[in-house]
């Protein structure tokens, strides 16, 4: 039995750690092709849209990136006016980060990019394989989710939780 398990472990290991490589390789490529911006730079956009906004802090956790790391993409999103920091009306020693029109605007175009580029390399499938990758995308997703819900003990790290207004 416990041979078993390890043996099912190294398969989902080795299945995830070839996952993400195999996405770049995929897809990734032809989207770098599509913008300048880096990897850094959408995550921080998309984390910002998702969230409305966010603290330096709760930029890092999100995109598991150092507090300066976060700063280093911010500035660059600050100066392309993609983003502002916005201080907090009761608290003077937080700022928020918040996506500017012209951050959605842009954030908009590049999921449409991007859907577009997945789109292209989709159509190479059979119908048959578009729904196995359909499903077996859906089920890795929700169990990564809930792989998330369990290490957090059900809640989500304070740096991480959604601002609600």
């Amino acid at each position: 039995m416990n041979e078993n398990k390890i043996s099912l472990d190294e398969s989902i290991v080795e299945n995830l750690m070839s996952i993400y490589p195999l996405l770049s390789k995929n897809f990734a490529k032809a989207i770098r092709t599509k913008t300048t911006f880096t990897p850094g730079v959408l995550f921080t956009l998309g984390a910002l849209y998702h969230h409305k906004k966010l603290t330096m802090s709760g930029i890092g956790c999100h995109l598991s990136i150092p507090k300066p790391h976060a700063t280093i993409l911010v500035d660059k999103l600050i100066k392309d006016d993609l983003v502002v920091r916005l201080p907090d009306p009761n608290d003077r020693r937080v700022i928020y980060i918040e996506l500017t029109e012209k951050g959605r605007d842009t954030l908009k175009s590049l999921k449409s990019i991007v859907s577009e580029e997945l789109t292209k390399k989709l159509a190479l499938l059979t119908v048959e394989q578009m729904q196995l990758l359909s499903t077996a995308s859906e089920q890795v997703k929700e169990t990564l989710i809930l792989l998330g819900d369990l290490l957090a003990s059900g809640e989500t790290p304070a740096c991480c939780k959604q601002i609600e207004e």
